[in-house]
C-alpha cells in the first residue's frame, strides 16, 4: 500500500507558505457518512491529522480498501424544537447551526455547545 510520509507533507505546506502540525493516527477504519444517508468505510487506513494555522484541521487516509454501506449502528435520535432553541440560545447562534451541531453530537446539548463554542473561538482565531 502507499505510504503517507508525514515529513514529506509537512515539506509540501512549507513550499506553500502554510504552517502544519502533521500526526499519524493509528486507526482500524475511517467512516464517513454521507449526506445521502450512506456510509463509506476504509478498512485497515493509513491516518494523517493535519492541523494548520487559523484553527483549519484536515484528515487523509489511504487504504486499500472502501465499502459502501447503507447505514452504521444506531438510527440518530430524535431531537425536539426545544433542544434546538436551548443551544441557539446558549450558543448565540441560528436555530439551523444549533441543529446540526445537535445532530453531529447525536442530541448531547451540552456536546453540541461546547462544538459550537469551540467554532467561534476557531473561527475568532482567523
Amino acid at each position: 500500500m502507499f505510504r503517507l510520509n508525514p515529513a514529506d507533507i509537512r515539506r509540501q505546506f512549507k513550499r506553500l507558505g502554510i504552517k502544519a502540525d502533521v500526526d499519524v493516527v493509528e486507526a482500524e477504519e475511517v467512516i464517513v457518512r454521507k449526506t445521502d444517508g450512506k456510509t463509506l468505510v476504509l478498512a485497515n487506513p493509513q491516518v494523517l491529522l493535519v492541523k494548520m494555522q487559523g484553527g483549519m484541521v484536515m484528515l487523509q487516509a489511504v487504504s486499500n480498501s472502501v465499502e459502501e454501506v447503507e447505514a452504521i449502528g444506531e438510527k440518530a435520535p430524535e431531537i425536539s424544537e426545544e433542544d434546538v432553541r436551548l443551544v441557539a440560545e446558549q450558543a448565540g447562534v441560528s436555530l439551523e447551526e444549533a441543529r446540526r451541531a445537535l445532530e453531529e453530537v447525536g442530541g448531547d446539548i451540552a456536546a453540541a455547545i461546547l462544538l459550537l463554542e469551540e467554532r467561534k473561538k476557531a473561527s475568532g482565531a482567523s
